[in-house]
């Protein structure tokens, strides 16, 4: 048994991580990936070797028995535990501010579009999945969820942007606790309709409940919001802590009320996100690993402990019919019409198609399915497979119809994304028209109105702001670029752009000029782990640059051939910058140290050197074509 429960650990993770990195590597939905592992290592392994290589319900067997007579698991603490956390992540995100600044689309999603979709979605539940009226209320409750971590990754896919995709972005990010609050609003209605209370006794309860959940997370959030604003706390203990009292902060809640702890956990993320605390960047980005890990974990376990008969019980009619109406009426009237107005009617049609639902539908049903079970209500055992079935069929057929669509419709993004460069510079200025020129999409971004000027004149897409601002989260399309290059002035500003926009974009992709003290063993120079990649060589800093662009430099494209290869070039240009380099396949790698040129016929090198006399470009350009800027 021992043994067995490190393989099943070590197994898990290992499926879980392993899904979402294969995911990152090839763009694909997460969820997808997870999906077939789990369904691997469980059913269809036990198809064809008569076992399953990974069973969670024998494995996390405590030897016990249930209510039911039927074998006690540890599976529903593990799944309470995770949901809890993860939960507390969706309400750590949660801003009210950012709630109101995200629009009305967003406000009538939320508020117009939720009541029509659970309605509705517990009418096709009953008459078309054959639900109870309990067990279909408590699902639709559960599927108005379209959890963020699964839009996210179409969003950057489709390369949608715009309001339609902030509208669907913060949908996903504000649904999260909403559904689950749906889920557990039924939940106990029904538990305290089943003891036998009058519809009036019972509503007061629930909403006792849910206030005194909702206080106790409250409570938890203004004293941690307090002891982290005080100082009581060292900063290498406030993930820990802030770990240790969600967990804390669900189980007291449960000892009080059954299932009123996800009201709580909620409540506690949700006051502490909007607290204002300084030190919960660094938090929050904690608590997203752990929502992953835990996000990885429970999906891989809840796909693997299906059996044969669940996976064929997700084909019938029944629950084919429940999909196509979640798909083609339920999802079309509650979100297409709610946000007619604040859209276009074409970003109506896409936003009423669009609504992938994620891995916290899948916990919060597998969660609330065997409570469901125990209250009575046997149906309540197929919503795991009809969530899974949901999900899968959502996120495949969203992820490949999104971008063809919104193409159509006019509304994605033609071509990869592009370079968001920080700071207006004549530097700067020369290096988006050369990069414009090339076939890449530029903006320039500058807190100083003055200083877009040149950008302006030169016709380059700019944003006027501060990026590292709350403001820009929402000004400034983040679907726009997946590269930052920071070539202010000042350095430690350079390294904070940079640190900003890591998290989301990846460490390898933003870049930074050099600065004079840059050295790897210098105890001046700003650690490497808090500054971007070093853009062309070091010791060429803003100085440099900027002395070498009133000396008369200018920035070159040179396109690679058989005839002109990288070494002509080097030769041509020996005391040039090799700056960028675009591969003949349009992936654009800026250059540095660690960094060097690939070349080969089609690749277009952008350098930044001397200018190249009239009569030695003409004599150049026999073999290699150049243009300067």
């Amino acid at each position: 048994m021992h043994d067995n429960l490190i393989f099943a650990a070590a197994l898990i993770g290992a499926l879980g991580m392993g899904a979402q990195w294969l995911a990152w590597r090839i763009q694909a939905p997460a969820i997808v990936l997870m999906s077939v592992a789990g369904l691997i290592v469980g059913p269809v392994w036990h198809v064809i070797f008569g076992h399953a290589l990974l069973n969670p319900s024998e494995v996390f067997a405590t030897g016990e028995t249930d209510e039911l007579g039927n074998p006690g698991t540890l599976l529903g603490p593990i799944i309470s535990l995770a949901v809890a956390v993860i939960l507390f992540e969706g309400g750590l995100n949660l801003r009210l501010h950012e709630l109101r600044e995200s629009g009305r689309s967003v406000m009538r999603l939320v508020f117009v579009g939720t009541p029509i979709a659970w309605g509705l979605g517990t009418l096709a539940a009953h008459y078309i999945a054959q639900l109870s009226w309990a067990t279909s209320a408590l699902f639709a409750g559960i599927l108005v969820v379209t959890g963020p971590t699964v839009i996210m990754p179409l969003l950057r896919q489709s390369k949608l942007g715009g309001k339609v995709g902030s509208t669907l972005k913060w949908e996903g990010i504000v649904n999260d606790p909403v559904g689950a609050l749906l889920a557990v609003f039924v939940y106990e209605a029904l538990r305290v309709l089943n003891d036998g209370d009058s519809p009036w006794l019972a509503t007061i309860k629930i909403f006792g409940a849910a206030c005194a959940g909702g206080l106790m997370g409250w409570l938890f959030g203004m004293f941690m919001a307090r002891a982290f604003r005080k100082g009581w706390t060292p900063e290498y203990l406030k993930a820990p802590i802030l770990m240790a009292t969600v967990i804390f902060c669900y189980a007291l809640a449960e000892s009080i009320e059954h299932e009123t702890g996800l009201v709580a956990v909620t409540a506690y993320g949700m006051t502490l996100a909007n607290s204002r605390l300084a030190s919960l960047t660094e938090v929050r980005r904690f608590k997203e690993s752990i929502a992953v890990l835990l996000i990885s974990a429970v999906f891989v376990i809840l796909t693997a402990d299906l059996t044969p008969d669940d996976i064929a019980s997700a084909f019938n009619l029944p629950t084919l019919g429940f999909l196509c109406a979640m798909l083609f009426i339920v999802r079309p009237i509650s979100a297409g019409l709610s946000t007619l107005g604040p859209l276009s009617w074409k970003e109506s049609l896409l936003v009423g198609w669009i609504a992938p639902r994620g891995i916290v539908a899948v916990a919060i049903s597998g969660f609330f399915a065997n409570r469901m079970v125990l209250e009575g209500f046997e149906d309540a055992s197929r919503l795991t497979t009809l969530a899974f079935s949901m999900s899968i069929v959502t996120v495949v057929l969203h992820g490949f119809t999104m971008g063809p669509l919104a193409r159509y419709l006019g509304l994605a993004r033609k071509g990869r994304p592009g370079v968001l460069i920080v700071g207006a510079t004549p530097w700067s200025v020369g290096l988006s028209k050369t990069l414009r020129d090339s076939g890449v999409e530029t903006l320039i971004a500058d807190s100083n109105f003055g200083r877009l000027r040149a950008a302006r004149q030169a016709n380059i897409d700019r944003f006027y702001g501060e990026v590292v601002s709350e403001e820009a989260e929402f000004k400034l399309d983040h679907a726009r670029f997946d590269t930052v290059v920071a070539v202010t002035a000042n350095d430690p500003y350079n390294a904070l752009v940079c640190s900003h926009f890591a998290p989301e974009l990846g460490r390898h992709c933003v870049f930074q000029l050099s600065s004079i003290d840059q050295e790897d063993d210098d105890p001046r120079a700003i650690n490497m782990a808090s500054r971007g990649r070093t853009l062309a060589k070091r010791g060429r800093t803003y100085d440099a640059f900027m002395r070498d662009v009133y000396r008369g430099w200018v920035f070159a494209k040179t396109t690679l051939s058989e005839e002109y290869t990288m070494d002509d070039l080097l030769r041509d240009r020996p005391k040039s910058d090799l700056i960028a380099e675009i591969r003949p396949d349009g992936t654009l790698i800026f250059l540095g140290p660690s960094r060097e040129v690939k070349g080969g016929p089609g690749a277009i090198v952008i350098s930044f050197g001397p200018d190249i006399s009239p009569e030695k470009e003409k004599a150049k350009n026999t073999d290699g074509e150049t243009t300067e800027a």
